[in-house]
């Protein structure tokens, strides 16, 4: 049986997408890959329909990097509601509650943000897509089904308040992965002794990646109607996703057998972790230290 020749362009790199708001993170995916004619394309970590912000998408090869940047640490910009607790902690639920706001001094608002800087445990919120029993528990939640939930260790790095007028609290977060700003929101009003939700999230920061570099959805579509070279120039290439690691530089012969499986020795490695490999200025992908000093290929690119 004749094997089916991939659809769409055979490109490789990295898209920094600015979503829109009211738009899945997979529909935005799907948008950005017709306008490429990529055959391959995936993304690093949903967005809610209503937050937007920095959403990279990556194309052809640089989808093997693509759990390494869901990995990483994230930043946003998100306003807490005071006084009104909703289902789903933000601006789409019910209203359970509503409560009067007081007047908070900033030493308040800082005091009650310290207490969630740093390395905290948080119960992931029902309208979310973690599974459980194979189900994921927005499913249940629609039900009305509430399940217990184990909470889980995330770190929080910098939580900071950047305005407070009314009933409004504006915050910039930076923290690890698998944080929920709207269960942090509600933490806080419940701290605060009003109750809030989150009525805007945007994500301004991933991995190595920030916000101001991303570009818009329509101003992809303009490029995409002067043809694929002016397009391809919002392409980057997939070692800047991991700008931060360090790097292993190897030789021709080095890279040969390390591209065919086998672990080598380099002088001057780093002593454990994941590294990015390269030969002559060229990307080869991910490896890793092992224990006695040599490094491994751990998710190389068809390129290398």
């Amino acid at each position: 049986m004749a094997r089916r020749r991939p659809r769409g362009r055979d490109i490789s790199g990295i898209v920094l997408l600015d979503k829109p708001l009211g738009m899945t993170s997979n529909a935005a995916l799907q948008r950005v890959k017709r306008l490429f004619n990529a055959n391959k394309a995936g993304h690093t970590g949903s967005l809610d329909p209503l937050a937007s912000g920095l959403l990279p998408i990556c194309l052809g090869e640089a989808t093997k990097i693509s759990s390494y940047l869901l990995d990483s640490d994230k930043a946003y910009s998100g306003t807490c509601k005071l006084g009104v607790t909703t289902t789903t902690a933000d601006a789409e639920g019910e209203i359970l509650e509503q409560k009067p706001v007081a007047e908070y001094s900033p030493q308040q608002i800082t005091d009650v943000l310290a207490k969630f800087t740093g390395t905290i445990e948080q119960i992931p919120p029902m309208h979310s897509a973690i599974k459980q029993g194979g189900q994921p528990l927005y499913k249940l939640a629609h039900q009305g089904i509430e399940v217990e939930r184990q909470a889980r260790t995330i770190h929080i790095h910098e939580l900071r308040a950047i305005r407070l007028e009314g009933d409004e609290l504006e915050i910039d977060i930076r923290c690890s992965k698998g944080t929920y700003v709207r269960t942090l929101a509600e933490d806080i009003g419940r701290e605060l002794g009003c109750g809030a939700h989150l009525n805007r999230l945007r994500r301004t920061k991933v991995g190595p990646f920030m916000l101001d570099s991303a570009i818009e959805l329509e101003a992809l579509e303009q490029l995409a109607e002067q043809g694929f070279e002016e397009l391809d120039r919002q392409i980057l290439p997939i070692e800047e996703a991991l700008a931060d690691w360090p790097e292993v530089q190897l030789t021709e012969n080095s890279a040969f057998y390390l591209c065919r499986g086998q672990a080598i020795q380099v002088p001057q490695a780093p002593t454990g972790g994941l590294v990015r490999l390269s030969a002559n200025q060229r990307f080869l992908g991910i490896g890793e230290i092992l224990d006695d000093g040599r490094v491994a290929p751990k998710r190389l690119l068809k390129s290398g």
